[in-house]
């Protein structure tokens, strides 16, 4: 899909484009991948790139004079039967509509088109398989959440520690398992991975590097002979914003691309 960079940029436009290349039949059955608010024919001049709609994404989105926002994790995941100022989520598709700003959302479309590759590249792992096939493509190609592989040496579990937290640049991980095994064999999910362990053990991961693992899905991984290292859901998936403004701005380089990058929703004291 070719554009001249003279054309006024609409909405739709650059949606169908998105759909095309990140599909969204390809998202799982639960998800809501998609345009979630906004005028399919409004003019785009300033496209905002985050992972998640909060209000202060919202808020940057306003004063900065943007008509598209557009995220990872949708805004709206299940129906609303009111949208009035007396919810948080009514408050912010008002605020959104209000201020002429589209919202498009790409989730676990974006995961087994996109992210599993980015994951997997990140930490230069090779000999790589779909950790939990989801899809085949019409050309025959398996996709799925996250990727297995070998690390590119062996590793301590506590270095496999450090070396995450330097591929992803984050300040802080958490271990589930003895810090001295050694790994070889390593498994990615970026997001929330509790799921991912039963795939992993089945595909012979040594560990599991995801996030929002809780104490019992921690701790029965481990009884169960898998490691975990648990990099937070937006330490991992942090790499959805560089990668898409970057091909928002290649695909689009009449529109200007920012991104808003909030960081953990939390912090650690």
């Amino acid at each position: 899909m070719q554009f001249d960079t003279e054309d006024k940029m609409k909405v739709k436009e650059i949606t169908e484009k998105l759909a095309k290349d990140y599909p969204p039949q390809l998202a799982c059955a639960w998800d809501n991948p998609g345009l979630q608010v906004g005028h399919a024919d409004r003019e785009v001049k300033k496209i905002i790139v985050a992972l998640d709609a909060t209000d202060s994404v919202i808020n940057t989105c306003i004063k900065k004079g943007a008509q598209l926002l557009v995220t990872h994790h949708p805004l709206l995941m299940s129906g609303l039967k009111q949208i009035n100022d007396s919810g948080y989520l009514g408050r912010k598709v008002l605020a959104l509509a209000e201020h002429g700003v589209a919202h498009y959302a790409m989730h676990t479309n974006y995961d087994v088109t996109q992210m599993a590759q980015l994951a997997r590249e990140q930490l230069h792992l090779s000999d790589t398989e779909v950790l939990e096939e989801t899809a085949t493509l019409e050309d025959g190609t398996v996709c799925g959440i996250g990727s297995v592989g070998k690390l590119p040496r062996k590793m301590t579990a506590r270095e496999c520690c450090a070396y995450v937290k330097e591929s992803f640049d984050l300040s802080t991980v958490r271990l589930f398992g003895e810090p001295e095994v050694t790994i070889e064999r390593l498994a990615v999910s970026p997001g929330s991975g509790k799921s991912m362990i039963a795939p992993a053990l089945q595909k012979g991961a040594q560990l599991l590097v995801t996030g929002d693992i809780g104490h019992h899905d921690g701790i029965d991984a481990v009884d169960q002979g898998l490691l975990v290292i648990d990099a937070g859901h937006y330490g991992v998936e942090k790499i959805f914003i560089r990668q898409m403004a970057e091909y928002l701005s290649a695909s689009f380089p009449q529109i200007k691309v920012e991104t808003a990058e909030t960081g953990d929703p939390f912090a650690v004291l």
